[in-house]
């Protein structure tokens, strides 16, 4: 059998280039075979977030893995069948959930099968999307491309004992592209749950958050949540969405500094989507068989890894170009009949 390799130490070397490969191995039927996997991290090789996702869609595609360990550096992924399930899974820790979902969506969506998913694991965790940015920010942009998914968040999951969950159901779509450009609105949404902590500390926190934003001429309006959870923690996003945009910045709370930790600046500099989305952007943008174009302010290593990647399973072309406020992105994906 013929794999396809891809280098996981390429670029960021990180787990990007995992969840990319293995999505768009089930949608194109291309068996791969990654070598150095998270070469450029702390503690390389697979991770629990990363084998729940792996042995989920063993699952659903009835897929034949070798090399599917904690700390792997070698995957070898081959892809069967897609078919409708409805199952629970456990990461076993504090394990994004948040990044499974990004594994599973696409593929999901694009089967035109039903799915019925729950994960138990972390559901705000560092170097991760928080739960309330897949579903305020990641939904509202798939939405646009006509992925349809909905996420019922059960208990919240911080790190390190984990113990969240959040049910996942994807509807059958048909992928569409999406342009984007500048960003219109003055309005910003802020939201903050947190466990186990001061309600007064928080909402000092959070007015500094809204002073800040205020002083850039946002009108912002402000919601604080409790939610019970196993271990005390806190997260928080603040986002802004209109026609032309959408942009959300989320952070935790850093329990040495007695903080949240959120980079309020970023929010008010990003020019039409946020560093994060437009990562997420790229595997759907390859499907769809028109030009999807979004501006960025920069070109971050994640962003140009998962374009590499991305076009060298799927065949689709991309490009950059300097702008006067940063770059433009501009992707051509190829639809055809094996997707």
């Amino acid at each position: 059998m013929e794999f396809l390799k891809i280098n996981g130490g390429r670029g960021e070397g990180g787990g990007q280039i995992i969840r990319s490969a293995i999505t768009l191995s089930c949608i194109t039927k291309k068996p791969i075979h990654l070598e150095n996997i998270r070469k450029n991290r702390k503690v390389s090789g697979l991770r629990p977030q990363h084998l729940t996702a792996i042995n989920i869609l063993q699952k659903i595609t009835n897929a034949k893995v070798i090399g599917a360990e904690i700390g792997s550096t070698e995957l070898r992924f081959i892809p069967g069948d897609i078919r409708s399930v409805e199952l629970i899974d456990d990461v076993g820790t504090a394990g994004s959930i948040p990044l499974i979902f990004q594994v599973l969506i696409p593929i999901m969506s694009i089967s035109q099968k039903q799915f019925n998913i729950t994960i138990k694991g972390g559901t705000d965790v560092l170097w991760s999307p928080t739960i309330d940015y897949t579903q305020h920010i990641l939904r509202e942009a798939y939405s646009r491309m006509g992925i349809k998914f909905s996420v019922d968040l059960i208990k919240r999951g911080y790190y390190p004992k984990g113990g969240g969950e959040v049910k996942l159901q994807v509807n059958p779509s048909k992928i569409n592209s999406i342009l984007f450009s500048k960003r219109k609105t003055k309005n910003a949404k802020l939201i903050c749950t947190f466990s186990k902590l001061s309600r007064n500390s928080i909402e000092n926190e959070v007015n500094q958050i809204v002073k800040e934003l205020t002083n850039a001429d946002y009108n912002v309006t402000a919601e604080i949540k409790p939610e019970e959870a196993k271990d005390s923690g806190a997260s928080l996003l603040v986002y802004s969405i209109d026609d032309n945009s959408i942009i959300g910045i989320d952070g935790l709370y850093d329990g040495k500094k007695n903080k949240i930790v959120i980079d309020v600046e970023n929010f008010i500099k990003s020019y039409s989507i946020d560093d994060n989305l437009a990562d997420m952007l790229v595997v759907p943008a390859s499907l769809c068989s028109d030009k999807t174009v979004f501006p960025v302010k920069e070109i971050t290593k994640h962003l140009e890894t998962n374009l590499f990647v991305t076009s060298k399973i799927t065949g689709c072309k991309y490009g950059i170009g300097k702008t006067g406020n940063g770059f433009e992105v501009i992707i051509q994906g190829i639809s055809n009949a094996s997707i």
